[in-house]
């Protein structure tokens, strides 16, 4: 047995006995309006947000939104299908590819009506810098996959698979001493979410289901 070995076996031998985990019941959310609480505290935070019905009303309001003469990407099979002005990620495009990305439009494994983040994992961002270089981040989420705090959030992605994940909350920020906030300082100018309340228009389960 080496020194690695022993220093090894010895901090397995002297680990402290297990003890339960404290009750987080009351730290859990109550039954408010999820989508109305999340819109308020994502538009607070610089955000936009749109309640949707389909795939199809996200690529309309995305025309009017954002300049479609640019590159847009998207993750979603089922948005190509309605749009032939948005790019399906494709695995066999090199990353330094991507530096030129106008709006990205994902989907998120859920969002937290506390503080307006969503969950990305390394899976619905097809390559892990696609939502920090893009100029703009749009990202889809069924109504149903918004919790109330990160304690619920954290219950469901606790039994994930993925080998990257993150959340994000808005644009990307920043403030000096004087209090002067910038946007779109180190990452995408603006974020948007689209809340898709039609259950049917994504099959996508939570992680662990």
């Amino acid at each position: 047995m080496n020194t690695k070995e022993r220093i090894l076996a010895a901090v397995l031998a002297n680990q402290p006995p297990a003890s339960p985990l404290p009750n987080i019941d009351s730290f859990k959310g109550t039954d408010q309006d999820l989508i109305s609480t999340y819109s308020d505290v994502f538009t607070t935070i610089g955000g936009s947000v749109f309640v949707v019905k389909s795939l199809a009303e996200v690529e309309g309001l995305i025309q009017e939104t954002f300049d479609c003469t640019r590159r847009i990407i998207t993750t979603l099979p089922e948005l190509r299908d309605v749009s032939d002005r948005i790019e399906l990620y494709s695995a066999e495009v090199m990353p330094h590819s991507f530096e030129d990305i106008e709006l990205a439009v994902l989907e998120a494994e859920l969002a937290v009506a506390e503080n307006g983040a969503v969950w990305l994992t390394e899976q619905r961002m097809g390559q892990r810098i696609i939502p920090y270089i893009c100029q703009h981040l749009a990202v889809v989420v069924p109504a149903e996959r918004i919790v109330p705090t990160l304690h619920e959030a954290y219950e469901k992605i606790g039994v994930g698979d993925y080998g990257f994940g993150a959340f994000i909350g808005g644009p990307s920020k920043t403030a000096d001493i004087e209090q002067a906030l910038v946007l779109g300082a180190h990452g995408p100018i603006s974020m948007t979410v689209f809340i898709l309340e039609s259950e049917a228009s994504s099959t996508t389960s939570y992680p662990g289901e």
